[in-house]
């Protein structure tokens, strides 16, 4: 991350609006929650990433590091299909979509070995509800427009 979660909230209040959506802070944040559950204000900094994401793509804002928004659409993709992500997968398509195809490969039989990676991946019993989810984002989205 360019910045720290405290210093996006900063260019909020001085309403720097280009450093802010140019940033690759927003995109790198994986929304986990932890900054949100941890903020001693309360502030749902997990859900402001978000809207800062949508702001920025609505904006068409150009990015100082393209590949974050490439990562974000691969990630977000294979959550869609799985209902969890699946880190082989992301990283191989990552790569591909960066034109590095073999970045970090010696690390992956090093992985596999200690099974911090599967082949296969994991899917959730019941994808059908995150796939519902994403079927109600869309519509949900398209309302507020």
């Amino acid at each position: 991350m360019d910045l720290q979660p405290n210093q996006v909230l900063r260019l909020i209040q001085i309403n720097d609006q280009e450093a802010l959506l140019r940033c690759s802070t927003i995109w790198i944040c994986a929304s986990c929650q932890t900054c949100s559950v941890r903020c001693p204000e309360e502030i749902d900094i997990a859900k402001m990433m978000d809207s800062l994401r949508k702001l920025a793509l609505e904006a068409k804002t150009p990015l100082g590091e393209e590949n974050v928004v490439k990562f974000d659409e691969i990630f977000i993709d294979s959550i869609r299909k799985r209902g969890r992500v699946h880190e082989l997968e992301l990283v191989m398509k990552y790569n591909l979509a960066s034109r590095q195809p073999f970045k970090d490969a010696h690390l992956g039989p090093m992985m596999l070995s200690r099974r911090k990676l599967s082949f296969l991946g994991h899917k959730i019993r019941e994808v059908g509800r995150i796939k519902e989810i994403f079927k109600n984002s869309k519509r949900l989205l398209r309302s507020q427009e």
